[in-house]
């Protein structure tokens, strides 16, 4: 596909309601539309993370793929490591519709999807078929009419431990009620106790809200501490909406995308000083300039989503590109060399 080809599409996309034209991208890719160039990888690129080897710190967040149905051309579009889900144990079509916004000036996306997926069954039968690729992990959910949501994220790590390269506890997403309840740190604690006595040899991350109090941010940080947590995914989206433009500013959900970088960055930064566990940078990275800042701020890997909506699949191999460049330029050898090197200017 070329750059024009791909701007035309993307374009094209932009006409039709969000939710309809994100199915057509999925599409896309399952019909071997969109490039493939394969992992983008140098030595310098290259890293590891929880004991995992990435060709390049540059994954696909949760979201895009719920119900792992492209995980092949993913694996192939550039990324170094794909996240797919999240799953829930029993299917759910999620929040009515619509529930999708473009913030266009803002290049942003409002969402309240609310764990729409096929459930844990069919994402995991999937995921156990996948072949040689680059990593993949799952993003764990919990249903929504639940009464023991802790048991629900125990359950989906049974389903997905054997097949899974990491398994995500996702207790940030805003479109569940009371959800966001469980970054308590008791009620943490007790979660993470529990996915932990399932998982196997299977790493855990802990993906956190980006609107986390000081106290509450070093409770999260103590308990993953504790509960020996392998990474720390940060952040999910906000419920933020200072400074935006777009006409859909006042929708409910969770907002990502540019708006959402500063806030982002200055979590991942403060964790970076609050413990040593790894650090996963998400939040409005759109350039090998933002994944390069949130790896100076701290992060060993880094994710992203929205970017895709404006910038497209070819963002997968571009930004490992562009950070491989960056990282010679200040005469870095490897990722990990610039971990945090520059957390102190988020402070």
């Amino acid at each position: 596909m070329t750059a024009l080809m791909e701007r035309l599409g993307l374009a094209a996309l932009r006409k039709l309601d969000p939710e309809a034209a994100h199915g057509l991208a999925i599409r896309a890719l399952q019909l071997g539309l969109t490039p493939t160039p394969g992992p983008i990888t140098t030595p310098r690129l290259k890293t590891t993370l929880a004991g995992i080897t990435l060709p390049n710190p540059v994954g696909l967040a949760a979201g895009f793929d719920k119900n792992a149905t492209a995980i092949a051309p993913l694996s192939r579009s550039g990324f170094g490591f794909v996240e797919v889900g999240a799953a829930t144990p029993l299917p759910q079509p999620g929040n009515p519709k619509p529930r999708l916004f473009r913030l266009t000036e803002d290049r942003a996306a409002i969402n309240r999807f609310g764990f729409n997926n096929e459930g844990a069954q069919a994402i995991c039968d999937r995921l156990a078929r996948r072949g040689a690729g680059v990593p993949v992990g799952l993003n764990l959910g919990a249903n929504k009419t639940s009464t023991d949501r802790a048991a629900d994220f125990a359950a989906v790590m049974v389903a997905a431990r054997d097949h899974v390269d990491f398994a995500t506890v996702n207790v940030s997403s805003p479109n569940t009620e009371k959800l966001r309840d469980l970054q308590g740190k008791a009620a943490l604690a007790a979660l993470l106790e529990g996915v932990m006595d399932v998982r196997g040899a299977t790493p855990v991350f802990l993906k956190i809200a980006p609107d986390l109090t000081e106290a509450e941010l070093a409770d999260v940080a103590q308990v993953a501490q504790d509960a020996r947590v392998a990474a720390i995914i940060a952040t999910n989206t906000t419920l933020d909406r200072e400074g935006l433009h777009g006409p859909h500013r006042a929708e409910a959900g969770g907002l990502s995308g540019r708006p959402l970088f500063d806030k982002s960055t200055r979590i991942l930064a403060r964790l970076a000083r609050l413990t040593d566990i790894p650090l996963i940078g998400v939040g409005g990275i759109a350039t090998a300039e933002d994944a390069y800042a949130k790896i100076c701020a701290g992060a060993s890997a880094v994710q992203l989503y929205t970017a895709l909506v404006y910038g497209g699949i070819s963002l997968a191999s571009d930004i490992p590109k562009g950070l491989e460049a960056l990282l010679k330029k200040d005469g870095f050898a490897t990722v990990a060399d610039a971990v945090g090197c520059r957390k102190e200017a988020w402070a």
